[in-house]
């Protein structure tokens, strides 16, 4: 029997984002490669020191900005579709969304690989946390306020295709995948209002002369009030998959379904009001805020040990129902042979570590000994880096063929790839937060030193330099490896007979019914959600605005 594809609207739409999101991977995860090599002085004959910036700008822009929106806005796309069982309503708006966000991907990345080219008078190598006073070309700016107003659109077709679900579905409770999609989007609505006001009121006028000067702190305070819950559109994704398919992989049914939706209504209530965390040397900003930063975050704790707690009891309930028995011995009854439920697994595992670092993050007082250092990339590596990107490849495994229609080829790749990718991060991480402690900063490509006598150090420089190069090394192998998997499978003929691959997820053991009717309530989170970031940027962000009105701002300073 031939392949039928019962949403071949959404189909499209979804094959298209992961073709941008697998090219911007490839092409990031390239730059990354460098990096690895040319900071730990290993080989540096691809760049020199001063183009290093252009790559890590490149690195950062196309991995956590391009790479995770495109997968996510395709994964939304399928979630949607399928669990309201409904195509997507309109394929010519689908199609302007996804236009934007690529063109507005070609116009910020033009401008970061010009920075290669001397002659050329625009670059931006402004890094991914873009505020002045560094000043990049206006088009990276364009460019990046594209792919978010593309973004907003795609929002809000998920949205109109519930509306319509529940015109045909009065009294039901929202299926759990969309309820994931929907509240994951409001957070994202909230959290961009910031870095839109940053470039359309001040970065892109700054740009272009329209004003000579602008507020360093306010521009700063902009972006972190996004740059923080910005880590949460990428996890809760990964958290989407790890609720409802890993569990189904596992060979059982997801254990609660009501705890699932507590767990995404405490991410939309608390993961805005944070983002004085990443400001805590910055003087301008009063101390009382950042102490209730610091304990917003700290309760941003609960929903992933709940996470924890649930997903896990969901894999123990699927090896048991396949004969696992013991404590411990059901692990070994889990599908560790197959790439899709290997590689969500082991991204669930290494974000329980990066947990643990950034709990270090998030104190006010244990946070000066790491701030800047290379400590940060090592716990971002294992959040975004691990948990979101290992999650997205793998979930590749299970949900390209059924967009394909085609058998998953070069299987053998595919087992290998998640082992790889979680040794080399496990070698890379582990060198970068040790040399963090040892006061190693980030975003720099000259960390040699010389003059600094490290023979305190617990192993040395010498060896961090040493696995952060090898594990950069192995990421980048089992990134080829996945995309080779990838290039494969898009290739390949359609064959006759059934696809392999069941794309249906059974219901949770304990079901929507079991949880009240106002967790689906969005006014009321959202009114909550709003009230606590007034609470904690009202007052300090009238104080920024009301002294930078009144003080002059900071020119430009050219990237």
């Amino acid at each position: 029997m031939a392949y039928v594809d019962d949403y071949p609207d959404a189909s499209k739409l979804v094959r298209a984002c992961f073709g941008v999101s697998f090219v911007a991977l490839g092409l990031g995860g390239f730059f990354g490669l460098i990096q690895a090599l040319h900071r730990t002085n290993v080989f540096r004959g691809f760049v020199s020191s001063a183009d290093y910036y252009t790559v890590l700008t490149g690195h950062g822009v196309l991995l956590v900005l391009v790479f995770t929106t495109f997968f996510i806005a395709g994964l939304f796309t399928w979630a949607t579709t399928h669990s309201l069982e409904r195509d997507v309503p309109s394929l010519t708006l689908g199609w302007t969304w996804f236009a934007m966000m690529l063109v507005g991907t070609a116009l910020a990345a033009t401008a970061i690989l010009a920075g290669f080219v001397p002659s050329i008078d625009m670059s931006a190598d402004v890094l991914f946390t873009f505020y002045a006073p560094l000043q990049a070309h206006p088009i990276f700016y364009i460019g990046a306020a594209l792919i978010i107003v593309g973004s907003w659109i795609a929002g809000y077709t998920y949205f109109k295709n519930l509306w319509g679900w529940r015109q045909d579905n009065p009294g039901e409770r929202i299926p759990l995948r969309t309820f994931m999609v929907v509240t994951t989007m409001l957070m994202w609505y909230i959290s961009t209002i910031g870095v839109a006001i940053e470039v359309v009121v001040f970065l892109i006028p700054w740009s272009l002369g329209l004003i000579s000067q602008v507020d360093p702190l306010i521009t700063r305070t902009l972006f972190w009030y996004f740059g923080h819950p910005v880590v949460y559109f990428w996890l809760m994704p990964a958290y989407l998959v790890w609720y409802t398919v890993l569990p189904k992989l596992s060979g059982g049914r997801l254990f609660s379904d009501p705890l699932a939706r507590v767990v995404f209504v405490l991410f939309l209530l608390l993961s805005t009001p944070v983002g004085f965390h990443h400001q805590y040397l910055d003087p301008g900003i009063p101390e009382g805020f950042k102490f209730i930063a610091m304990t917003n975050t700290m309760f941003l704790l609960l929903p992933s040990l709940l996470t924890a707690f649930t997903v896990v009891a969901s894999m123990e309930h699927g090896a048991r129902q396949n004969g696992g028995t013991g404590r411990f011995g059901w692990l070994g009854s889990l599908p560790w042979d197959n790439p899709a439920f290997s590689g969500s697994a082991l991204a669930g595992l290494m974000f329980a570590a990066g947990g643990f670092s950034g709990m270090i993050n998030a104190g006010m007082n244990i946070n000066y000994l790491i701030h800047n250092t290379l400590w940060v990339p090592g716990h971002f590596h294992l959040t975004v880096g691990t948990a979101f990107a290992l999650t997205a490849m793998a979930i590749s495994y299970w949900l390209v063929p059924q967009i394909t229609g085609k058998r998953l080829q070069f299987r053998g790749l595919a087992l290998v790839q998640p082992y790889l990718w979680f040794f080399g991060m496990t070698l890379m991480s582990n060198a970068m937060h040790r040399a963090g402690l040892a006061g190693v900063p980030r975003r720099t490509a000259e960390p040699q030193y010389g003059s600094v006598d490290f023979s305190g150090v617990v192993g040395g420089m010498t060896e961090m330099r040493i696995q952060i190069a090898i594990g950069g090394t192995l990421l980048f192998v089992s990134l080829l490896l996945f995309l080779v998997v990838m290039a494969g499978t898009w290739m390949a003929e359609r064959g006759r007979g059934q696809l392999t691959v069941n794309g249906v997820i059974p219901p949770a053991l304990s079901g929507p019914e079991h949880s009240p009717r106002i967790i689906d309530n969005y006014r009321v989170w959202v009114a909550i959600a709003i009230g606590l970031i007034i609470i904690a940027y009202g007052p300090p962000m009238f104080d920024l605005v009301a002294d930078g009105l009144l003080e002059p701002g900071s020119p430009a300073f050219p990237a």
